[in-house]
């Protein structure tokens, strides 16, 4: 199941036992051997948090919170992995677990890296006594990224009246406009080119400005030189901004709110939730592997195998 991920009912065909046979048998000697593991969140200084779908239905509750060690990518010492899964996605949520763990585990967090939900920067910092909060530079670019595009819907209507359809210029851009500006082709500089050309879309050219901003700050050599082009920008589009440019001063005032968290990441290149996420499409792999699951605590116990590591442990492939 670690090794090769195969489904539960896989193994029992395999072995040639029913499903609850190979389940009950598995899944004990996973939680005693591998999940239980006193030492397990040894060494953990780096924590990522997100919210992860774990059923995609009307009923009950569907949100978990996915708790991941960033350690060894933001060390370059290997791949993060899972440590636990809770239900919910709230601030009680992810403090609950944290208070769970040792007092040890707590002072060994240095940094944990989220996206703009600030129930979990709340837990973090009322959990664990000196902790610095990373805001992921994806959120912060998809923050960016959503202010452009309601600036292009809002004056798509203002200026012809109706939602984008094919052969709008506003509408014809959407994806140029939110791709960077050192990887755009000739065709698509033209097409931005002709829109920023007409008065009537200044506001769209400003606030794809600000955007490309962002991500030149993120794209910096140096991190030093990157904290500078975010701490400028945010501070530029903080006030002062045009009441014709709604989405930037609604931009500004939501960065500004989270400047520390978003500069903190130059303080530490590396923290970033990606890998997060990565985890999260795994895990979305495994409920496709299972065709779904019912049971909350059967899907928790089979994250963590799927993803928590322990492929990479010592001797575990020569054992099995």
């Amino acid at each position: 199941m670690v090794i090769d991920r195969m489904s539960i009912a896989r193994i029992a065909a395999n072995l040639g036992v029913a499903w609850k046979t190979a389940h009950d048998a598995i899944l004990a000697s996973a939680a005693e051997l591998l999940i239980n593991d006193p030492d397990r969140l040894d060494g953990v200084t780096t924590v990522g948090v997100d919210e992860h779908v774990w059923r995609h239905t009307r009923f009950g509750g569907k949100y978990v919170t996915v708790i991941i060690d960033l350690t060894p990518t933001r060390t370059g010492t290997g791949p993060s992995r899972l440590l636990a899964v809770v239900e919910g996605r709230s601030k009680k949520a992810f403090k609950t677990w944290l208070e769970a763990q040792t007092q040890q585990f707590r002072k060994a967090v240095e940094v944990v890296a989220m996206d703009g939900f600030t129930g979990y920067k709340s837990a973090a910092v009322e959990a664990i006594e000196k902790v610095k909060i990373v805001m992921d530079p994806f959120h912060v670019v998809a923050l960016a990224g959503t202010k452009l595009d309601e600036c292009r819907q809002r004056l798509q209507q203002e200026t012809l009246g109706h939602r984008g359809r094919s052969g709008d210029p506003l509408y014809g851009i959407r994806r140029a406009a939110r791709t960077r500006a050192g990887l755009l082709t000739e065709k698509q500089h033209h097409r931005l080119a002709a829109v920023f050309a007409n008065e009537d879309h200044v506001a769209f050219e400003v606030t794809w400005s600000v955007y490309q901003r962002v991500i030149d700050a993120y794209q910096a050599e140096k991190p030093a030189t990157g904290k500078k082009l975010m701490t400028d920008l945010i501070k530029s589009i903080h006030t002062g901004v045009p009441n014709g440019l709604p989405e930037v001063r609604i931009l500004g005032r939501t960065m500004q709110l989270r400047r520390d968290d978003i500069v903190a990441y130059f303080d530490h290149p590396g923290t970033s939730n990606g890998p997060s996420e990565a985890i999260n499409g795994l895990l979305e792999h495994l409920r496709g592997t299972a065709r779904g699951f019912r049971n909350l605590t059967h899907y928790i116990a089979r994250c963590l195998l799927d993803a928590g590591g322990f492929m990479n442990r010592s001797g575990l492939v020569g054992d099995s």
